[in-house]
């Protein structure tokens, strides 16, 4: 599949195209720093949100200890600056099976979609590591974008409602992610375009991945169109509407 097939759902899917002011502000080399910065933590909390989902929804005790366990190498990274490549390399894969809890309804399809999910994110985020030490770029914090948080703030706040709409904002930002992607590489040096081409299949599925979930949890008789349409328009204001603050997933960049 090329990548202009795989694209097209997503484009169809997105209610707006990135601004071409982002993209203008994207490609800049002293934006270069920020850009891989806030991807690399973009892959992190993309885990993170999948790991809170199934400890949560769908396994036991010990299968989200093991869970919390297999982040901790990475979140201390980013978190308190503790580790390096090489510990991290260490941590790759998750040491116990993950075993659904008896009172769990969604089944071992969302486990399955997540820790998958899960695997391909900490697998990225060791890439992005990767590329900015061999570029000299040193590890910094900083602060959160408004793009998950704008979205975040519309969830319902009863079940399965809050699932569902966590599950439909998850579509939007891997989608998003790809769309980014796809829009930035040919601006980057062959390297960094070889490696955002090489995220677009991963991050195609995981937000198809996300909508099957959500429709599943609702049921198939019950129509979820009207909340897929409502995140779609709020995610498209967070991205079309003027941002101060250039991130990853930030809207057209204010002028002033």
């Amino acid at each position: 599949m090329t990548s202009e097939q795989l694209l097209a759902p997503i484009k169809a899917f997105l209610q707006c195209d990135t601004p071409d002011e982002w993209i203008n502000e994207a490609k800049k080399p002293e934006n270069l720093k920020i850009l891989l910065l806030d991807h690399l933590i973009c892959e992190l909390k993309a885990g993170q949100t999948a790991m809170w989902l199934i400890r949560k929804y769908a396994v036991d005790k010990e299968s989200g200890k093991a869970l919390l366990e297999w982040f901790q190498p990475y979140e201390k990274y980013v978190y308190k600056k503790e580790g390096t490549l090489e510990s991290l390399a260490e941590h790759a894969k998750l040491s116990k099976a993950i075993v659904p809890k008896s009172s769990s309804v969604f089944g071992q399809d969302l486990i399955d979609k997540m820790v998958l999910l899960i695997k391909e994110e900490l697998h990225h985020f060791y890439q992005v590591l990767e590329i900015m030490n061999d570029r000299g770029i040193a590890y910094e914090n900083i602060t959160a974008g408004r793009y998950a948080k704008g979205m975040m703030t519309h969830v319902r706040t009863h079940e399965p409602a809050i699932l569902i709409d966590k599950l439909i904002c998850g579509a939007y930002i891997e989608a998003r992610s790809c769309e980014r992607f796809a829009k930035i590489a040919p601006h980057l040096d062959d390297d960094l375009n070889k490696f955002y081409v090489s995220l677009l299949r991963s991050e195609a599925r995981h937000y198809q991945d996300y909508l099957s979930l959500a429709q599943q949890v609702a049921g198939e008789d019950v129509d979820i169109s009207d909340r897929v349409k409502f995140f779609g328009e709020v995610e498209a204001q967070l991205i079309s509407s003027e941002d101060t603050d250039f991130k990853f997933h930030s809207g057209a960049p204010s002028l002033t």
